[in-house]
């Protein structure tokens, strides 16, 4: 999908209101580059180079994780291929893209230090990230619950009393396990693992029992892992919302330029319907692995993208 290059689209102030965080900077007053010499920041860079380097995530299913084929697929990806084709637009030129993996620990770095462009996977965005990074308008919202086996006692995280518990390094969710911990004085062994994929193997190989990470990604993992049966599952999700996760797409902070592009493109993609084709997609329809997560929209998020897709007048 092919989207102009707009002008500045103020939507997402109104969802970050929503959601109680700052939107991206933008740009107040500089005027749309109308020659490439007036390119700065990232897209002078994607102009030079004529590619976009996009950091993907290999288990964070449905968003972003590899496909059969060894191809970054999910809900993430699809959007940001529109946010590359907007980037194009923007340089009057066709950018290739770049796939590079990032782990929950690296994903803030490489945005920060300009190793990827963008960063395309489950990122919460909170006050203390956007202190380094910038953010798109919000894509999804979730939130810290708990994955155990059927078979588990454990019905809240006030049933973990000195259990071991599976965490993923450089997450929102590892640090949620650890303020829980200790204002409930739970006592708390968390193992920390470099991915969702492998802190979800902890929980199935016995060494820890729960996994606390976002709903949805646990429900992915599930889906992933019972393949083509549709039931047969011997995992569950449980719990409250522990926390409150929005996700966005990152990109470097400081890039008034970058930041109206990737505004523009998402009200775009909001005003025609094209997240709420792709979220049915990657949510409600069967995933490459022949199962679906089946997880409607929620009320807050479908209030969000419309929103959204209000261009200001």
């Amino acid at each position: 999908m092919r989207l102009p290059f707009l002008r500045l689209a103020s939507a997402f102030g109104c969802a970050a209101l929503l959601l109680g965080v700052a939107a991206p900077a933008a740009a107040q007053s500089d005027p749309t580059p109308s020659t490439s010499a007036a390119l700065t920041g990232t897209l002078a860079k994607v102009r030079d180079s004529g590619t976009v380097v996009v950091g993907y995530r290999e288990s964070s299913v449905p968003f972003s994780y590899l496909s059969a084929r060894n191809e970054p697929i999910g809900y993430s990806i699809e959007l940001c291929k529109a946010l590359v084709d907007a980037m194009g637009e923007a340089v009057h030129k066709t950018l290739a893209t770049k796939w590079v993996p990032v782990t929950a620990e690296s994903r803030v770095d490489a945005v920060a230090s300009g190793q990827v462009d963008l960063e395309c996977g489950s990122t919460t965005s909170n006050l203390e990230r956007q202190k380094r990074v910038a953010f798109s308008p919000t894509m999804f919202v979730s939130g810290t619950k708990l994955l155990v086996k059927k078979d588990s006692p454990i019905k809240s995280f006030r049933d973990l009393q000195g259990k071991t518990v599976a965490v993923t390094r450089g997450t929102t969710n590892e640090k949620t396990m650890r303020e829980l911990s200790e204002k409930f004085k739970l006592d708390l062994n968390l193992l920390v693992s470099a991915d969702h994929a492998e802190s979800f193997g902890l929980v199935k190989s016995g060494k820890a029992e729960a996994f606390a990470t976002d709903d949805v990604l646990l429900y992915g993992l599930i889906a992933q892992d019972r393949g083509g049966d549709q039931h047969a599952s011997d995992y569950q999700v449980i719990g409250d919302f522990l926390s409150y996760d929005p996700y966005g797409v990152m990109f470097r902070k400081g890039d008034p330029q970058m930041a109206q592009v990737v505004n523009d493109t998402f009200q775009s993609l909001a005003a025609d319907g094209e997240i709420g084709r792709q979220y049915e997609r990657w949510f409600l329809s069967k995933l490459p692995s022949g199962t679906s997560i089946d997880l409607p929209m929620s009320a807050q998020l479908d209030t969000i993208i419309q929103t959204m897709s209000v261009k200001p007048e």
